[in-house]
Order: structure tokens, then sequence, then C-alpha cells
């Protein structure tokens, strides 16, 4: 189900016929969205071909109202929504070649881990996986990157934008110092190859199990002084809130069967990170989905945006995402696809309409497609486009 430019959309519908003058056409959806104020339901965009070739928005608004402002254009369904492009915030690109392993939580943590280890995690898949990501019509991408030469590829790429997140693993206390530096050291050589428009560096404290304490202060300060974006996987599945409660379940004994120091701090992994104040800096937080009604007012206050991947969090067995809950305290939430060992593919067009099956009443299409568009953006600290009256309609798309 990719994001197809609204330009395209039309050229399929209504093929130009010769000596039919300047094309005229209305494109109508149960959600048209502009990318800023409340997105409209069942509306409109009004297209007119002011050049040869070149279509431009010269309406929108409700759907009867457009339409019957325009007799006499064509009218094309446009499907579930019309918007600039998604967003998919959260990927990691060079697990592309893993497959897609359903199963528990842990499960799919040994399988990454194997996968890693045979050799088939790194550059090549990367490139596959971008490919893949740029057929479903989405530029701009939250990548966690482990592999320098994924990272020099995120960087050069002329087409895409959005924030290529250098992942640190540190459980040991004792080696924080040295993981620290090895991450800035690695963080500032990259960031001289980013350009004006591009994929940004950012950094990505694993999670908070993987990354001891001393570590985790480290980075969370040097990336507030640095103005560096932030994500860390938190609170995904029911057996990491029992691990922080009470150092026990599925996941406190993978963790010691790899070797893995920990001790329950006796809080949510949430309020661990406020206790240490990692928050401070207003980090984008990957799934977030064992929470409580205090973790999500954590994260209202310190402004951090959170990143939903419905389809993982099912394959999984993660638990349902409380949208609602987000909703009530002003969260942002984002969508992202993780990775192609938890998803079946990396469409976060698909990602959002399984949230909204998912959620039903709890999150209204209007909703779902603002999160998509608007809460990607403020995922990655982008500022949202918008696509009004007088924008071409290349900057519009239909998810079909």
């Amino acid at each position: 189900m990719p994001f197809v430019p609204l330009d395209e959309l039309v050229r399929r519908a209504v093929p130009a016929a010769p000596g039919a003058g300047p094309l005229r056409c209305v494109v109508t959806a149960a959600v048209v969205y502009e990318g800023f104020g409340t997105p409209r339901q069942d509306a409109a965009v009004a297209l007119f071909e002011d050049e040869p070739g070149r279509l431009v928005v010269t309406d929108v608004g409700p759907r009867a109202e457009v339409v019957a402002a325009h007799p006499g254009a064509a009218v094309v369904d446009g499907g579930f929504a019309l918007s600039p492009a998604p967003v998919n915030a959260h990927t990691h690109l060079d697990l592309s070649d893993m497959p897609y392993t359903p199963g528990t939580y842990e499960g799919f943590l040994r399988a990454v881990v194997a996968h890693a280890r045979s050799g088939a995690r790194g550059e090549a898949a990367a490139r596959r996986g971008l490919a893949e990501l740029k057929a479903s019509g989405v530029r701009v991408v939250g990548d966690i990157v482990t592999d320098e030469a994924v990272m020099g590829l995120l960087l050069d790429d002329p087409d895409l934008t959005g924030v290529a997140y250098w992942e640190v693993i540190g459980p040991d206390p004792a080696q924080a110092q040295e993981r620290f530096l090895a991450a800035v050291e690695a963080v500032n050589r990259f960031r001289e190859r980013e350009r004006p428009g591009g994929v940004r560096v950012g950094i990505s404290p694993h999670t908070p199990h993987t990354v001891s304490a001393p570590l985790l202060r480290m980075l969370a300060s040097w990336a507030r002084r640095q103005r560096l974006p932030v994500a860390i996987h938190v609170a995904e599945s029911p057996s990491e809130r029992e691990l922080w409660l009470r150092g026990t379940g599925p996941l406190a004994e993978a963790l010691a069967a790899w070797g893995f120091p920990f001790a329950p701090a006796g809080v949510s992994p949430v309020r661990y990170l406020r206790d240490l104040g990692v928050l401070e800096g207003g980090p984008t937080l990957v799934h977030m989905v064992a929470v409580d009604d205090e973790d999500v007012r954590l994260a209202q206050a310190a402004g951090c945006a959170v990143v939903h991947c419905p389809r993982s969090n099912e394959a999984l067995g993660c638990g349902r995402f409380p949208w609602e809950t987000y909703a009530r305290h002003g969260v942002d939430v984002a969508f992202g696809t993780d990775s192609r060992g938890s998803s079946p593919d990396l469409d976060v067009v698909a990602e959002a309409r399984c949230a909204a099956e998912l959620h039903g009443g709890k999150a209204s299409p209007r909703a779902v497609v603002r999160a998509a568009v608007k809460g990607g953006y403020r995922a990655l600290g982008l500022v949202p486009p918008r696509v009004g009256a007088g924008a071409p309609a290349s900057a519009w798309g239909a998810w079909s």
C-alpha cells in the first residue's frame, strides 16, 4: 500500500486528451491533511494544470463544497488519505535481510543476535531496505545505524532526509568512559559528512537495560550540549517492565544468559530514565507499549515524542500501545516499521493502517494521518511541511 504522488495518481486516472485544454480535477479522500492544523474528514483538493505537465492545488475543503465549486472537473477517488508524504520514524535498515521472525520478544532478540553474528547485517542489507523504503514513497526516515558503511550510505543519499542514529550498547559501568569516547569520536566524524537538507546524525543509547547508568548520563548530557537528536528503545514489552520493577521474567533470564549485568531499579524504565536525567533533552522514545499513566506524563513533561510500531508489537506479543493515553496527555505519536525481522515490510502506510484497525475508535483516521506526517517530523526534530492551496500536486500524495 505505497504512498503515491498526487500528480501521478491523477495522470493514471485521467489520461490526457488531445485538444482538451488544461486538466482540471478534484481528488477526494476520507482524510485530507495539509501538514498543519487539524486533518479534514471527508474532504477534497482541486487541481489545475497551470502549464503543460504541471498540476497545482487550487482549493482544499469539504468534499461536497470543493466538487460543487469546480463543475466539469474530473473527480478522482484518492482513497483513505491525501497528505504530504508520511515519515518512517523508526527503522533498522541493516536488518533488511533478516527473515520475518514473529514469536516472543526474547526469542526475537536471540534471532537478531544470531543474524548479526552470521554476517548478514550490514551495508548490503541496508541498500535493499533503503530501496524498499523509497519504493513505498517515503523519503524521510529515522534509522538506527550500527555500521559505518551504512551511516555513509544514508548521509550521502541525495533523496533522503531524517536522522541516522548511531547505536551505542554498553551494559558494563566499568567500560562507560571507553564506550562514551568511542561514540563521541564516531559521531563527530560522521557529522563532518552532513549536508544541508540531508540526513542528520543522531545517537541512540540502545535501551536502558543494555546501556549502563554512567554511560547513559554521559551520552544524554553530551547530546544536549551538541543539540543532537536522540532515540531510545524503551518499555517495548511487559517483560521489560517486569525486569525493571522486580528483576525477574524472561528478559531478565535472557540478559543473564548473555552475561549482561543488571540490577532492578524498582521503578519503570521510563521513570528510571527520568531519574537519571536522560529525559531532560526530550529524546524520542521508541515503542513505549508497557507503560502506565505516570510514564506518559513523564514523557509529556519532558517534551518527548513517541514512535509507535504496531505490527512489530503484534508480531512479538508486546501488547497494545495505549494510544488513548498519549492522546489524553498531548504526546506526539509517530509511526515506524521497526526491522524486517519484526514487520512484514517497510511500508509505513501499512503501519498506519494497522494502527487504525488495531485502535478502532480510540485512534480516529484523522489522528492516524496526523501522526504519520506531523508526528513523524516532530519525532525526528524536523519542521513538518505545509502543502495547502498553491502547492504543486507533487508535494501531495495518496495513501493507496
